[in-house]
């Protein structure tokens, strides 16, 4: 059965999931890996999340599926990847997010 990214609603069929880490599991309060609800990504907008919010960021804001689509941060990255069958990215943490941890 294949799988939808619950970020960019990609559908990934199951013949492109040979990789395990090609889906993954989101933690939406990171660091609370115990009580956290989880969602289901491609590798690709979970690396973007991660690389451009903190842990701190996700767990006071971005908390839902939905807050994380609403996202200014995140509107011009998933209008590109909605547009390709990547499943594999290269990802640069935004040096906004370095400056944010600081």
């Amino acid at each position: 059965m294949p799988t939808t990214c619950a970020l960019c609603r990609r559908v990934i069929p199951d013949e492109q999931i040979e990789d395990p880490q090609v889906v993954q599991d989101h933690h939406l309060r990171p660091e609370e890996r115990a009580t956290s609800p989880t969602v289901q990504l491609c590798r690709p907008c979970h690396d973007q999340i991660h690389a451009v919010f903190t842990n701190d960021e996700l767990r006071a804001d971005y908390d839902t599926i939905d807050s994380l689509r609403r996202s200014d941060r995140l509107r011009g990255y998933i209008e590109w990847i909605r547009g390709t069958d990547k499943l594999d990215i290269q990802v640069t943490t935004s040096t906004r997010k370095d400056d944010r941890r600081g």
